[in-house]
């Protein structure tokens, strides 16, 4: 079964707008595990635009299913992480002021650093996985790196899904296949949605994890939070 990981970054951004703590970031990570998410993802970045390091801290001890934490791997993120111990880290090649991760990390030329990185978190008992393009090359070397899974950063299907599906889900078809074949496990997440999740699933069933949080939390706008996550754990079905 493919897990549903609810993002909640942007629940923080919102808080952050006004200040105070509404909406509660806490009670909505408890809440989507209630509803039936099984994991939460945060991306605590440096300048602390939506989650704070104060929130990775606070969910730690009351979240009951898997807790991703996903970053660049810089000093202060690491510190943090090997603090924590969530079940799952995800490294991110993103700069301090990036709105959104939106590449893959090149696991060729930053082979020696993500080993090095990915060897302390290991030794902190904590799984690791890779954001990578659907490449089959990156792939590889992620895995050379030492990595336990990889996370197919999914914003090209997305994009082309629309027009066609077919050519839209072919890479990342064989990249899923050469991550399945080095023994890595598999993640996916950017820009899945209720339009172009269960066509991935469908195709690429071994996938371990979904992350999801801008989609999920503009449909909640709608639809409301449990009916929003009840959607998206029936395309994973």
């Amino acid at each position: 079964m493919t897990k549903l990981s609810v993002n909640i970054n942007k629940i923080a951004t919102l808080r952050n707008a006004r200040g105070g703590n509404v909406p509660n970031v806490v009670k909505v990570a408890l809440d989507c595990e209630t509803f039936g998410a099984q994991g939460i993802t945060v991306h605590p970045r440096p300048d602390e635009r939506h989650i704070r390091r104060a929130d990775v801290y606070e969910l730690r001890p009351l979240l009951h299913t898997e807790f991703n934490i996903e970053g660049y791997p810089a000093p202060d993120f690491i510190d943090l992480v090997t603090k924590v111990k969530p079940h799952q880290v995800t490294l991110v090649p993103d700069s301090p002021d990036q709105i959104t991760s939106n590449a893959g990390w090149d696991t060729k030329t930053h082979a020696s650093f993500l080993a090095e990185v990915l060897d302390a978190f290991k030794h902190a008992g904590i799984r690791t996985s890779v954001f990578v393009a659907a490449d089959t090359e990156m792939v590889e070397y992620a895995a050379r790196a030492g990595a336990d899974r990889v996370e197919l950063y999914t914003e090209p299907y997305a994009s082309l899904y629309p027009q066609n599906p077919e050519t839209a889900i072919a890479p990342f078809l064989e990249a899923a296949t050469a991550a399945r074949n080095l023994g890595l496990g598999l993640n996916a997440g950017h820009d899945l949605n209720l339009q172009n999740l269960n066509y991935l699933y469908r195709h690429i069933p071994w996938i371990d994890e979904v992350s999801i949080g801008h989609a999920l939390v503009s449909d909640a706008l709608y639809l409301g939070l449990e009916r929003t996550v009840h959607a998206y754990l029936d395309c994973l079905r």
